[in-house]
């Protein structure tokens, strides 16, 4: 008889990646960085356990959008007071580009203390530098067709 394998907390080496972002489109690129947030690519993957790898993406304000979301996009949220409160994608690019990023994948992972937990594990930077050299994080392609 066969088991089937499932990991225990703790028990799962992370990996470090470093994406570029540069000319990436920002869904593509967000699903494939869930991907690796959640550990779906590694066949030792188990949903209530974080086998995901830590992912440092640089060049966040060079992402693109197809067609005319930055324009038509919008970006809305709930400050408690009466109406919301929205932007459109061009303006959130301009105050804070690594946020665009961060959205679309926070949307793609599990919404419970897991997902938080996961996407803690994500770095994204404005500009080619990062803080991360001592982990030595290894080049990755991600979001191309």
């Amino acid at each position: 008889m066969m088991k089937t394998y499932m990991a225990k907390p703790g028990e799962v080496e992370a990996k470090w990646w470093l994406v570029d972002a540069t000319d990436k489109i920002v869904g593509r690129l967000a699903s494939d960085i869930a991907v690796l947030l959640m550990g779906k690519h590694r066949p030792e993957y188990t949903p209530h356990v974080d086998t995901g790898d830590f992912v440092v993406v640089v060049n966040a304000e060079k992402v693109v959008f197809t067609g005319q979301k930055w324009d038509r996009k919008r970006y809305t949220w709930y400050t408690g007071y009466t109406g919301q409160r929205s932007e459109s994608a061009k303006d959130r690019m301009e105050k804070n580009p690594e946020k665009i990023l961060s959205e679309a994948v926070r949307r793609m992972l599990p919404k419970n203390k897991l997902g938080v937990k996961m996407l803690s594990k994500l770095k994204i930077y404005v500009g080619d530098e990062h803080p991360h050299q001592a982990q030595s994080p290894e080049p990755r392609e991600l979001g191309v067709k």
